[in-house]
């Protein structure tokens, strides 16, 4: 029998947040295992493991547009909270779930050198086996009865018209599609820069651990000043801000101007930026898109999201396979998927006269 009684705020965002980390578990705990997938499956193209890692972004784009109306977390939060709201609540959610990328590597490594690298995929079903049994054992219906639509061709079709049929759902979508085209390649291509590029592959899960906890912090500012800035405006912003980073430092690697003992630190500090962005434009993006369809935020949510992912894996694709051991490729590509993101940043952006 389901539960009745609602969770409280801190056990609900805190369940999201477990539900949000499903996969980023399963992306990062994989990586450290692309050296030994590349070793034996394709040792003539190293480069070509990543494809495993946007092989699986892939696959959960598609299945999201299948199994999405019937089950997305991000509709259980639109249920309960809207606009800002919505987006604070997501933000708080980001924090926690930012420990997650932060043990994800190690905890990735450990499995994989005790039990081999296929191990590592078992572990992501016992992952959202545990997801699964909090859910039903403590999370109760949020959608009213009064609310609820059949589970029919015709009515899913008809919300997908209604959801496309908004422009700020069609920029949302675009917008979320380069933030994660720009995070996907640089988790394609992440290892491989450690490892080969810079030598640290031994030391990656320290790395990304420290990565993952100093962009979280992007989630705290985001919940912070989401109230008074408005999510349009933070997502412009942070896009635009993107675009000069990953310009600049595109530019600087062009011209070999950096002396070598900076080099890394400043691969670093890019990618932690990649990842500050993903922080304070992802949970905006979503609130937004949702915003006008509460009455429908299952099929909102899917349509949203599987759109996005699987448009961004079309471009992150490329742009991982162009590593030629040299993050330029990547600092270049950064700052191409930036510029258009912050063209539709802008475009979502009210006239200064209307509320953020």
């Amino acid at each position: 029998m389901r539960p009745t009684k609602p969770l409280g705020q801190v056990e609900f965002i805190a369940l999201i947040a477990m539900l949000f980390a499903t996969i980023a578990f399963s992306i990062d705990a994989m990586l450290p295992a692309l050296p030994r997938i590349a070793a034996e499956l394709s040792p003539g193209d190293p480069n070509k493991a990543q494809l495993i890692l946007t092989s699986f972004v892939m696959g959960m784009g598609l299945g999201t547009f299948v199994a999405g109306p019937l089950s997305v977390s991000l509709a259980l939060v639109r249920d309960l909270y809207k606009g800002r709201a919505m987006a604070r609540i997501v933000s708080f959610a980001m924090m926690i779930f930012t420990l997650v990328p932060a043990i994800a590597p190690a905890l990735g490594q450990a499995i994989i050198a005790g039990f081999g690298w296929r191990s590592v995929f078992l572990a992501f079903l016992g992952f959202s086996a545990i997801s699964l049994c909090w859910m039903l054992a403590r999370q109760p219906e949020t959608l009213p009865p009064e609310s609820r639509r059949p589970f029919r061709a015709g009515a899913l079709w008809s919300a997908l018209r209604e959801v496309l049929g908004y422009r700020i759902i069609r920029l949302a979508i675009a917008a979320q599609t380069l933030a994660f085209a720009c995070l996907f390649a640089t988790l394609s291509s992440i290892q491989p820069i450690f490892d080969l590029t810079f030598g640290r592959g031994d030391d990656f899960p320290l790395y990304f651990a420290a990565i993952a906890v100093l962009a979280g912090s992007a989630s705290f500012i985001n919940a912070r000043y989401v109230g008074r800035l408005g999510m349009r405006r933070l997502v412009l912003m942070t896009f635009a801000a993107q675009v000069v980073f990953s310009g600049g430092s595109s530019f600087l690697h062009g011209l070999h101007s950096l002396p070598e003992a900076l080099v890394f630190p400043a691969y670093f500090l890019w990618t932690t930026g990649v990842f500050f962005m993903v922080g304070l434009t992802l949970g905006n993006l979503n609130a937004l898109a949702l915003e006008p369809v509460g009455h429908i935020a299952g099929m909102a949510a899917s349509v949203t999201g599987s759109i996005a992912t699987v448009a961004s894996v079309l471009l992150a694709v490329p742009g991982g396979r162009l590593y030629d051991g040299t993050p330029g490729a990547l600092l270049a590509a950064g700052a191409g998927f930036a510029r258009p993101g912050a063209v539709r940043g802008r475009a979502m952006c009210p006239a200064p006269s209307s509320p953020g």
